[in-house]
């Protein structure tokens, strides 16, 4: 039940004031694994690499080849790393007050940097994977917008909260062209323990904001869906959340997904979690005899 790429609409901004250092801890918490150790590595070599050229300049290290970049580099990275020296050892004061230079940054470094690395291992991500796609089909008679959402992991969810909005674009009497969010209600919003599969299912009733839109007035409306899941991991008593969104043409008219839940005649329940994203046409798939709602 692989999670399927969930592109999300591009927004560009412009003239905010750029603050590179301010939002560091969050862009690299936001940043994978192999950036986040390669820019730590990256770092490390840069700032011994500045001191060892200060040592190239100020001299005083013992049995340091002369003029040899590799030998201060060697030597400071010995200093950072609180190593201990072997052949080579700060002879004068200039060199040795760059010593307990050094030292202090390498200790301030490393307690950055173990902070980084435990607040983003410690940081829980949901595995909750989405269907691709979302459809629209009768649901005991009841016209329905349905989607399922499933957990990854072996363990629950607990008082998990969805949440779905729809976001329509409306020009307003003044002519302003405005992007509105509209909540859409559903059939079960709240399970107290989301372990594997959910279905949720929005019923497009007279007071749904969905009631009499057809397939081709979604598709001229260019109407978008945001769907949020917030919950408590009971393995880390942590909060996670997910988030899902759908465009226009991702909404599949006159299907439901396909059941992943079986019984064979043992009694055993089956979880068929390759058909997590399958669709299968309904009977009365193509009517929906509803005038657009305003």
């Amino acid at each position: 039940m692989a999670s399927p790429p969930n592109p999300q609409p591009s927004v560009v901004v412009l003239g905010a004031p750029r603050a590179p250092f301010r939002d560091f801890h969050y862009r690299f918490l936001r940043a994978p694994w192999w950036l986040a150790l390669s820019a730590i590595v990256l770092a490390f070599l840069i700032l011994n690499a500045g001191y060892a050229l200060l040592y190239l300049w100020i001299g005083g290290i013992k049995h340091a080849r002369p003029g040899s970049f590799a030998d201060a580099f060697y030597f400071s990275v010995q200093t950072m790393g609180t190593i201990g020296y072997g052949d080579m050892y700060p002879s004068s004061p200039a060199a040795n007050s760059l010593v307990v230079s050094e030292a202090v940054s390498g200790l301030i470094v490393s307690a950055l940097v173990t902070g980084l690395v435990f607040s983003k291992f410690s940081q829980l991500q949901a595995r909750v994977v989405f269907t691709k796609t979302i459809t629209v089909a009768p649901m005991d008679g009841v016209p329905s917008m349905m989607f399922r959402l499933g957990n990854e992991r072996g363990n629950q969810i607990v008082e998990a909260l969805l949440h779905v909005a729809m976001i329509r674009t409306v020009r307003t009497q003044e002519g302003m062209t405005f992007y509105k969010m509209i909540d859409l209600p559903l059939v079960r919003e709240r399970s107290q323990a989301f372990t594997r599969s959910w279905t949720a299912i929005h019923s497009i009733t007279p007071d749904s904001p969905l009631f009499g839109v057809t397939e081709a007035q979604m598709l001229a409306e260019e109407l978008e869906f945001v769907v949020s899941l917030v919950g408590t991991d009971d393995t880390s008593l942590q909060p996670v959340h997910a988030r899902r969104h759908y465009s226009h043409r991702e909404v599949v008219w006159g299907a439901r997904h396909a059941d992943v839940l079986s019984e064979r005649a043992d009694g055993t329940i089956v979880l068929d979690l390759t058909k997590f994203h399958d669709t299968v046409p309904t009977r009365a798939s193509a009517e929906f005899p509803y005038g657009l709602r305003e």
